[in-house]
Parts: C-alpha cells; structure tokens; sequence
C-alpha cells in the first residue's frame, strides 16, 4: 500500500490554539481602534465596534468584520471534529481578515478625514491598539493555520513575502485601468474602467511618443544584451582559464573600478562622446551599458572556475582548439551562468535613468521608457498622464517577465544537465 499519497495529518497542538485565536482577534474590535483628538482635553476612543455599528464607512471595517466573523464561526467550528478541509477554510478567513485590515490601514485617512469625526487631520498615531491587535492576531492565526497543515515555515514565508510585493503590482495595474484622471484619488477601486490609458500611449503621440520610445528600448536592450554576454563570458572564461603575464593586476583593476558607481563616470563619459559624436544617440547608449556590463565578469569567472579542467585537456587532447573548447564544450555545461549574464546585461537599458537623462538631454526622439515615462510625472503632465503612466509601467514590465519565463527552464536544465554531470 502506498502511503505518501496520503495526507499528512493536522498538527493537534496549533488546531486546539486555532479557535483560541480567532476568538481574540474577534475580541479586539472591543477594543479602541480609534484615537479622537478633540479641544480642552476632551479627547476620547472609539472601538472598533462602534466604528462598524455606528460611523459608517469610518475605516472601512466591513471586510475585516466578515474575516473576523468568519474566522471565528470556523474556529469555534474546530473544537468538535477537526479536518483539514475546516482548517483550510478558516486559513482563507484568516487571509481575508488580514486582507481587511490591510485595506483598513491603506483607507484609514480618506476615510476619517471625509468623516467629520476628526477635528484635526487624520495621523496614524490616531490608530490605536484594537486595530493593531486585530491584524498581529490575525496573521498569527494565518500562520498558525498554515502550520497546522504541516505546511513547510519556508512556505509560509514566502507566501507572506508574495502577497507584500504583489500588493504594489496589483495597485498599478488597477490604476492604470482608471477612467478617472489625476495622480491621487481618495479610494482605490477605480469608479470606472477603461482601456483608453493604453491605446492613447500608442495614439496619442503628440507629446509623449511611447511607441517610438519603447522600440528604442528594446532595441538598445537586446543589442546590450548580446554585445555584453559575448564580452563578460569571453573575458570571464580567458581570466579563469588562461595564465599570462599581468593576468592577476587586471583581476585586481576591474575588481577596484567595479567598486566606484556608475554615476560618478557620467559627466566624462558624455564629454567624450560629444567628442566622437555619439552624444544623444542610441549607439552611445549601447556602449555606455555594455562597456559597464562587462564589468560583472567576476561572477562568471567564480563560476567557469568550478567546471574540471579536465574536460578542456580531453577536447585539447582530442584536438579541439580553445575556441572550439569554449564554445561548443564549455557555454553548453554553463547555461546557468549565460542566462544570469543575459538577464541582467537586457535589464539595464529598460531600468536605468541617469545615464539616458544625461546622454539624451531634450532629444525626446530617442529617449528610452524610463525617462519618457518620468517626463509623465513632472508637475504640468502628471495630472493628465499619470493613469497613463501606469499603463506605461506595467507595459515595460511584460517584456521582462516574459524573459524570465522564456528562459527559466534553461536555468533548470543547465543546473541538472551539461557535461559537468557524471
């Protein structure tokens, strides 16, 4: 019989502390959430229930009074007949409790300041520990619910550290299907929904030409990307598997230049490319970025120098030539350390600004994304173009995901594969 198909069984002590739990944070909304400053020290709270029951709309408690509820129904729910379908189902209360309260936290000042309650400006030291209380309770409770799954801690972890970065990343993509114009709104679901911000990117070019930005970007990215991985793994493989003279001061040299930012470079660099005439061009773009690129080659030294030299003498021997060693025996072992050096020379052009706002100047013809985009945000734009701009954002961002998506299973077979594999 063939038991690891079975699942693991809950673990007893965090179920019986479950209900315990969901109990408190029910409990907290008893408590004061909210700090009522008011004239000749007639200051006074209130709780969380009465901000639920009596000022409507204050805080916005209603998600988080339902996870609440919820949480709790699910946890009293556990001290008869525990399983793993209630526990899971009481992990999803807990979720949507500390949801809530996120949302609470993220509305706390529209709110209170649009209710009239406050008379002065909402601060967050007005929240006070009811609220606080309810949201360490409540991810405790998500936690404990995860562990009493016998779910690894790694897991939950990340899947806290998941939700944190993706919040962001879900606010962007909202905003930029915002029918309403302007940077801030006092709310965060959008009241109407519209593509517009997206096809005005690439038909509204009067004054902020997207489409031609973005090809620039592109373009300046893949030619990086290809000029730098040649030149770091070249040099990376020469430093790692050659022996000449001076060879140990170059590893020094480019070790102490990589120290020093790239900023500090930036007023000579452009000088000399207005000497040559490359200034605001896209080719000086490209040898600005791979010329800095080539400078990472003491990652992919430290990892040529793990492949046994013993397969370059059994190709010497065989009487292969170092450039056939090279590029048909050693690239195919290393595919790992290709695509970190591949990623990361395509990601500079799409992510840099300084560089680009120094070579470029006003010649908005060849901007790239980052600075086109930031021009959307200077004070006479941003009410306008700031939907638009999150548009922008997350269009930039789908190249780069698909990259890492494309190319992630050659990271995992370059690691479980190659020559270096017995």
């Amino acid at each position: 019989m063939n038991t690891a198909s079975k699942p693991r069984a809950l673990r007893r002590d965090l179920v019986h502390a479950l209900p315990v739990i969901a109990a408190l944070a029910a409990l907290s909304l008893l408590l004061p959430w909210l700090h009522v400053p008011a004239p000749e020290g007639a200051d006074f709270a209130r709780k969380g229930i009465n901000l639920l029951l009596f000022d409507r709309g204050i805080l916005r408690l209603v998600p988080l009074a339902v996870g609440a509820a919820l949480a709790l129904l699910l946890g009293l729910s556990l001290l008869g007949r525990a399983s793993r379908w209630s526990v899971r189902a009481l992990v999803a209360a807990f979720a949507l409790a500390v949801m809530g309260g996120i949302y609470t936290l993220l509305t706390a000042k529209v709110t209170a300041d649009a209710s009239g309650l406050m008379p002065q400006p909402f601060l967050i030291k007005h929240l006070q520990i009811g609220c606080w209380a309810f949201l360490l309770l409540s991810l405790a409770g998500l936690v404990a619910a995860l562990m009493a799954l016998r779910q690894p801690a790694t897991y939950v972890v990340l899947t806290a550290m998941a939700v944190v970065w993706l919040l962001p990343i879900l606010w962007l993509l909202i905003t930029s299907l915002r029918a309403e114009a302007g940077a801030y709104t006092p709310y965060i679901i959008p009241k109407g929904w519209t593509l517009e911000n997206y096809t005005r990117l690439f038909t509204d070019t009067a004054q902020f030409n997207f489409p031609r930005w973005y090809l620039n970007t592109l373009w300046v990215a893949v030619i990086t990307c290809l000029v730098t991985t040649t030149l770091v793994l070249m040099v990376a493989y020469t430093l790692s598997r050659l022996r000449f003279p001076s060879r140990r001061t170059f590893l020094n040299l480019g070790l102490v230049i990589a120290m020093f930012p790239g900023f500090m470079s930036m007023i000579a660099v452009y000088h000399i490319l207005k000497a040559v005439g490359l200034a605001k061009s896209l080719v000086s773009l490209i040898l600005v970025y791979s010329g800095s690129g080539v400078l990472g080659y003491t990652i992919a030294k430290g990892f040529f120098d793990t492949i046994p030299r013993s397969l370059d003498e059994a190709a010497l021997i065989d009487g292969a030539s170092k450039n056939t060693v090279f590029w048909k025996i050693i690239l195919p072992s290393s595919r790992p350390i290709v695509v970190y050096t591949a990623i990361t020379a395509f990601i500079a052009p799409w992510v840099d600004f300084i560089f680009v706002s120094v070579i470029m100047k006003d010649d908005y013809a060849n901007y790239t994304v980052a600075l086109g985009l930031f021009r959307m945000l200077e004070r006479e734009h941003i009410y306008q173009y700031f939907t638009r701009f999150c548009a922008g954002a997350v269009l930039v961002a789908i190249p780069i995901t698909l990259l890492f998506i494309r190319i992630q299973k050659f990271y995992v077979e370059g690691v479980t594969g190659g020559a270096v594999k017995g």
